[in-house]
C-alpha cells in the first residue's frame, strides 16, 4: 500500500460505484462517474472531516484562514538542493561531481 486516502477512495469507489454500475459506452462511463464524484464530494459527510462534506471542510479552512492537518503530505521536496551556506560558487559543485 503506497498511499492509505488513495487506497481507501479507491476502494470505496469501486465497491459503490464499478462493481455496481453497467457503463453502455465511453460518455455513459464518464457522465457516471462525474455524478459519483459529485456526490462524494459535495453531498456525503466524511467522517475524517468531523463529518462535514469535502467541499464544506474546504470553505471551513478557507473561512477561518486554517490550515491542513499535515500540509507537509502536499509539499513536493525540490528537485535540486539549495546551495550550501558559504558556497559562492554554485558551478564548483557541479563540476566537482
Amino acid at each position: 500500500m503506497q498511499n492509505g486516502f488513495i487506497e481507501s477512495f479507491n476502494g470505496r469507489m469501486r465497491d459503490e460505484l464499478l462493481n455496481e454500475t453497467l457503463f453502455f459506452d465511453l460518455d455513459d462511463a464518464r457522465a457516471k462517474i462525474a455524478n459519483w464524484v459529485a456526490d462524494d464530494n459535495l453531498q456525503r459527510p466524511h467522517s475524517s472531516l468531523k463529518y462535514l462534506t469535502p467541499a464544506a471542510y474546504a470553505a471551513h479552512l478557507t473561512a477561518t484562514d486554517d490550515r491542513l492537518r499535515n500540509p507537509d503530505q502536499l509539499r513536493r521536496s525540490s528537485v535540486a538542493t539549495t546551495v550550501p551556506l558559504g558556497v559562492q560558487n554554485p558551478e564548483a559543485l557541479t563540476a566537482a561531481g
